[in-house]
């Protein structure tokens, strides 16, 4: 696996270079929820705004944009499709399937790991991204069965072969899961959370064992890491009334203990003139050459920001010595 942080990474055992960079397109869904209304979005967005920000991200080097056909229903795929356009070849694009939702209602509504379900939600995304191919496909139920996880993973292979895919992942934190799609011959990463704040020893061992990509959700901790205090979040964000696997947000706002980490952490990470945010995303270019995070985004400022942090590259092992120091483990 290429090595140079600076310039690109490559995903797994695939040969796909992908920017050390990706953005992760979550937010730009728009509000959707639960059907007892629970929200699952980041609050109200400006689709306009949306584009211009993946265009200007294009432009400062970024190539990899990570989407799922749940975020917004399809409504971030689809305003990620308008947004490339006729440079489509210029990104690698990757999303994911396994949930149930209602584009009309903005509502999550169930899950389907089935094998049928998964070419027809390919079918959809593909549609919804104006694409006929996507590079890496990710299975989004994080917790289903490993039994269901190997059916799938020959199905992705069958995907492979049509030209459909050119490569899939599993988007859990469970290495065991991992492993299982791991096995397959076009599996080229997995998909966890990851930030300076929740390593994930384990599973970057995995990733080096088997040839994997580390791709990293939750790279600036739901906005913890991303500078800006943290107060009580508007109704239609996720944070506002955070589901259980939310790590460091009440209803609130940010946990009192995660904070106190940060600030523990702030004068080190914002070192060499780098931002908070750029800060914690050179925490994980150091953790392993195997890593891509994928920030949220929402604005062509926090475009620049993100991809600011490019220019400066990874931590030094010393200061990665260090902050394991400051955090105790």
């Amino acid at each position: 696996m290429d090595t140079n942080a600076h310039t690109h990474r490559t995903l797994g055992r695939s040969g796909i270079d992908v920017s050390p960079l990706g953005f992760g397109c979550w937010a730009i869904g728009g509000e959707w929820s639960t059907l007892d209304g629970q929200p699952l979005g980041w609050g109200k967005v400006d689709d306009d705004e949306s584009v211009r920000a993946i265009r200007r991200a294009l432009d400062l080097g970024v190539t990899f944009f990570d989407t799922a056909d749940v975020y917004g229903t399809g409504h971030s795929e689809r305003v990620l499709g308008r947004a490339l356009g006729k440079r489509r070849a210029e990104v690698v694009v990757a999303t994911k399937w396994g949930n149930l939702f209602d584009e009309r209602t903005r509502t999550l509504n169930g899950q389907d790991a089935s094998t049928e379900y998964l070419r027809e939600a390919l079918t959809a995304s593909l549609a919804r991204l104006d694409t006929d191919y996507v590079d890496l496909y990710q299975f989004h139920l994080s917790d289903a069965h490993p039994e269901h996880g190997a059916r799938l993973r020959d199905a992705c292979e069958e995907l492979v072969r049509e030209g459909l895919i050119r490569a899939y992942a599993w988007s859990t934190d469970d290495p065991a899961r991992a492993a299982v799609f791991a096995e397959g011959k076009h599996c080229v990463a997995v998909q966890h959370a990851l930030n300076v704040l929740q390593d994930a020893p384990e599973m970057l061992a995995l990733c080096e064992e088997s040839d994997l990509a580390s791709i990293n959700r939750s790279p600036l901790a739901m906005g913890l890491l991303a500078g800006k205090r943290q107060g009580p979040q508007d109704s239609g964000d996720i944070r506002s009334t955070p589901p259980a696997w939310m790590r460091g947000f009440t209803t609130e706002g940010a946990d009192a203990d995660w904070l106190a980490r940060v600030d523990a952490l702030r004068s080190l990470l914002t070192s060499n003139g780098r931002t908070l945010a750029q800060g914690a995303l050179a925490w994980i270019w150091a953790r392993s050459p195997r890593t891509v995070p994928i920030p949220g985004f929402r604005s062509v400022e926090q475009a620049e920001q993100n991809a600011g942090a490019m220019e400066k590259g990874p931590l030094s092992a010393d200061q990665l010595t260090e902050i394991d120091r400051l955090l105790e483990r």
